[in-house]
C-alpha cells in the first residue's frame, strides 16, 4: 500500500468512497451540499490517500489550526476496512505535523466507535469533550484527541 499526495484526479474517486463510507457507515453524520468542497478545505496542509493495487481506498487531510494541524476527512473505503489503512493514514498524519513542527489534534463524533477505537489503539490521548448540535439523534458529543507524543508504533495495524 501508497501512501501520496491527491491528485486531482483522485477527487471524484474519493468522493465515491466518501459516499460508500457514508452509505455503510455514516460518516460524516451530515451528507455534505458539495462534497469536493468538503473534501478540499481551504485551510488544508495537505491531502493524501491510500492506495492499494492502483486503486484509492482511503482519503485523509490535514488542516491548520493555529500553530497546530488537525486531521480531517479520514476515511477508508468500506471493502478495504480492517486492513491498516486507516492506521496508516494516520500515522502518515503524525509525522507530517512533526516534520512540520507543529502539533497534531483530531475530533470526532461519539458514535464513532470504530474510530474512536483506531485512535486509541494508535496512542492518541483523548483530551475532552464538547457538546453539538448537528449531530440529531446520532450524535451529541464530539471527542477530543491529541496525538502521540512519542515515535509513532507499528504494532496492532
Amino acid at each position: 500500500m501508497l501512501i501520496r499526495e491527491r491528485a486531482d484526479t483522485d477527487l471524484d474517486t474519493s468522493v465515491h468512497l466518501l459516499r460508500a463510507v457514508y452509505e455503510t457507515a455514516g460518516y460524516p453524520i451530515n451528507w455534505p451540499a458539495d462534497p469536493e468542497s468538503w473534501l478540499t478545505p481551504a485551510k488544508a496542509v495537505g491531502y493524501w490517500v491510500a492506495e492499494s493495487d492502483g486503486q484509492v481506498v482511503g482519503h485523509v487531510v490535514l488542516t491548520s489550526a493555529g500553530d497546530a494541524v488537525e486531521v480531517e476527512r479520514l476515511f477508508v473505503d468500506p471493502q478495504a476496512t480492517r486492513q491498516g489503512i486507516g492506521r496508516r493514514l494516520l500515522d502518515h498524519c503524525v509525522t507530517t505535523a512533526a516534520e512540520l513542527g507543529r502539533k497534531l489534534s483530531l475530533d470526532v463524533v461519539d458514535n464513532r466507535g470504530a474510530a474512536v477505537h483506531l485512535y486509541r489503539r494508535a496512542g492518541w490521548l483523548e483530551t475532552g469533550r464538547s457538546p453539538i448540535e448537528w449531530g440529531g439523534d446520532q450524535a451529541s458529543e464530539l471527542i477530543h484527541f491529541a496525538a502521540p507524543s512519542g515515535p509513532v508504533s507499528t504494532t496492532g495495524q
